[in-house]
């Protein structure tokens, strides 16, 4: 039985919260309704902000990774180690990584992981742009750091085999992250320790 709603203004805005990633039509109600309890300017800042950020977002031009600027933050500190870039899948894993503390150097982000299942092949990716990057600049050591699932495994088979014969060193981080983890969801400590205990590839 289809839940009947006293507003019409009301359903879309659930149909809209229900459509985002792990929020079901009960919890989309709930926030709904929070933003209804709200003054009117905070709710107008709050979507303001979401077409705003769509309107305005970039991607760094670099590395890839969302930025208010053609050049991310990280990519135009001079403070970082320019020699060693860590490949991941998305933004959240950057966020990762960073937050462990444990890496100073620069990333790559590739936009998703080879997936035939979901039809994501490398053309889908960013890493023919890795690749470019590694020929033209003083790269010395790409760091794998994808999942440790089958796709994540396969990605990084892929770069390895692209990169080879570059004369870079290719490192995978340890496993202590448990196979089949998302790098998103490892805690800090042993995110940090996989990247710092990180081993050649062909290992």
């Amino acid at each position: 039985m289809n839940q009947q709603y006293p507003s019409t203004l009301l359903e879309k805005a659930v149909n809209e919260f229900s459509k985002l990633p792990g929020i079901g039509r009960k919890t989309a109600m709930r926030l709904v309704l929070h933003l209804l309890r709200q003054e009117t300017s905070a709710v107008e800042t709050f979507g303001n902000a979401m077409i705003v950020l769509k309107n305005e977002v970039k991607y760094c031009k670099v590395c890839h990774n969302i930025s208010d600027t053609e050049v991310c933050r990280i990519c135009a500190n001079p403070l970082r180690d320019a020699s060693t870039v860590c490949v991941v899948e998305n933004i959240r894993d950057v966020m990762a990584v960073e937050g462990t503390q444990q890496f100073r150097g620069l990333y790559h982000v590739l936009g998703g992981v080879i997936s035939p299942m979901d039809g994501v092949g490398p053309g889908d990716l960013q890493i023919e742009s890795l690749i470019d990057r590694v020929a033209r600049s003083g790269i010395n050591e790409v760091i794998l750091a994808l999942s440790s699932t089958m796709e994540g495994d396969t990605t990084n088979f892929y770069i390895y085999r692209k990169l080879e014969k570059t004369g870079v060193k290719l490192t995978v981080i340890a496993r202590g992250i448990s196979i089949g983890d998302e790098l998103e969801y490892t805690d800090e400590v042993t995110l940090g320790r996989s990247i710092v205990n990180r081993i050649p590839f062909n290992q």
